[in-house]
């Protein structure tokens, strides 16, 4: 019998993707989604699902829907069910920008979010519980960002992503709960229509005409990590019953800028039929760090895990993806 998997945020980016992936395996899954970025026709993409009036044994392949936010500790008690293998927590309040305009709403979601998961796995004895969390925690240092770095965020996304990986670690040594937490990179790929990281962004703005704003000098570099190589970071988590406790950066260790981005995406763009877009610099934001890339050797060692997708190749399905789309 396969897994039986509970995804908070299952309708989102990436969510759906992985939910995409086990559902090809055979596995059931259980999606708690307050669907205010992704939807049920998202999750419908991806999977048949039901949607249960109240919580039983998840059924072998089948998929539900739960209509919850996260923040409801009754609700996230109540669904996660004795019978849950492995408990992956996506659902978050993403992105720099939004937590500088509302740092509480995003401790909200993002520490409490997290604690009442981690209580209901704990009351349940979910063998498995794997965080999504970013390099933001680190903040401004010297890359690469590596699992010993001493973490000193400059925005409240990552103040409250380092939480989540405190509260991670707390679980697995004061209640054996078998977390894993996951620094993701900048995640891109097909599905993320909604998604705002620039990637997507950009890709919208190009097919509707718009200018491509950069903001600051386009000097500020991230780590650029195609979706399927993140999928099979959790999978690799997820399925390792030796890990507990522990942190992973989850990226491909090479350095881009936002510049250097938009010049190797404008040919893609073209080639695609979509024409060159204006290119133009804004202030910098709030809360940005300067240069921010990993160093996955822990990841590679102890995960058995590696990057299979380069960003050139990464950005070409992920836009051949977008004008599919669009054409409907």
């Amino acid at each position: 019998m396969g897994l039986r998997w509970l995804i908070t945020g299952g309708c989102g980016f990436i969510g759906s993707s992985l939910i995409a992936r086990v559902r090809e395996r055979g596995d059931a899954v259980r999606v708690i989604d307050n669907l205010s970025t992704g939807t049920r026709d998202d999750l419908g993409e991806v999977s048949d699902f039901v949607e249960p009036a109240r919580p039983d044994v998840l059924a072998e392949g089948v998929c539900e829907l739960v209509t919850a936010d996260i923040r409801d500790a009754g609700a996230a008690l109540e669904w996660v069910t004795p019978d849950i293998d492995v408990i992956a927590h996506l659902a978050a309040n993403t992105g720099v920008g939004p937590s500088v305009e509302s740092p509480r709403l995003d401790c909200e979601v993002n520490v409490m979010g997290t604690l009442n998961y981690l209580e209901a796995a704990r009351a349940a004895r979910v063998r498995r519980f794997v965080f999504a969390s970013s390099g933001a925690p680190v903040g401004e240092t010297e890359p690469p960002i590596h699992e010993e770095k001493a973490a000193r965020p400059v925005s409240p996304y990552g103040a409250s992503k380092l939480a989540g990986e405190g509260y991670c670690s707390a679980y697995a040594r004061s209640y054996a709960v078998g977390t894993v937490a996951l620094r993701f990179g900048n995640v891109y790929g097909p599905r993320s229509g909604h998604k705002q990281s620039v990637v997507a962004k950009f890709i919208r703005q190009a097919m509707q005409g718009e200018l491509l704003e950069i903001y600051g000098d386009g000097g500020q570099t991230r780590d650029f990590i195609y979706i399927d190589d993140l999928v099979e970071a959790i999978l690799l988590a997820a399925n390792n019953n030796e890990l507990a406790g522990d942190l992973f950066q989850i990226a491909t260790s090479a350095e881009t800028s936002v510049g250097e981005l938009v010049e190797r995406l404008l040919p893609v763009l073209e080639a695609a039929g979509i024409a060159r877009p204006e290119v133009r610099n804004a202030a910098a934001r709030t809360g940005d760090v300067r240069r921010n890339f990993s160093d996955t050797t822990r990841a590679r060692e102890r995960l058995g895990w590696t990057v299979q997708t380069g960003l050139d190749e990464g950005l070409k399905r992920t836009v051949e993806w977008f004008t599919a789309a669009d054409r409907g």
